[in-house]
């Protein structure tokens, strides 16, 4: 019986757990569509950052490698950012969209190989 307690308890934690991960709109409960799309992935010479919609100027396009360090912003955004890959090693990182105040619309992560 207390097995049985124990496998339903790590059940409904595991269901509770996954709907809160998911990305929901809590005023509509839907989920969230990204705002920017990077290609291609894994990236070797140059990564695209597509807007697929929302597109604002005031945004900026953060990135940071996988220890933390900023590695470059860009505050002139386009509807389409093309960022060559010349002066990035190897290695996972994370890019960060943020409003005019600074606030994050959006993160995600993306891969360098050469």
């Amino acid at each position: 019986m207390l097995k049985k307690i124990v496998y339903i308890l790590i059940l409904f934690i595991g269901i509770t757990f996954t709907s809160f991960a998911q990305s929901k709109n809590p005023a509509q409960g839907e989920p969230i569509a990204k705002l920017i799309k990077p290609y291609p992935i894994p990236a070797t010479t140059s990564i695209n950052f597509d807007f697929l919609y929302g597109y604002d100027k005031t945004f900026a396009l953060q990135i940071y490698n996988f220890m933390g360090k900023k590695i470059i912003e860009v505050t002139k955004m386009l509807p389409r950012i093309n960022m060559p890959l010349d002066e990035f090693y190897r290695g996972i990182y994370v890019y960060q969209l943020r409003d005019k105040e600074g606030k994050i619309i959006e993160s995600g992560k993306f891969q360098v190989v050469k």
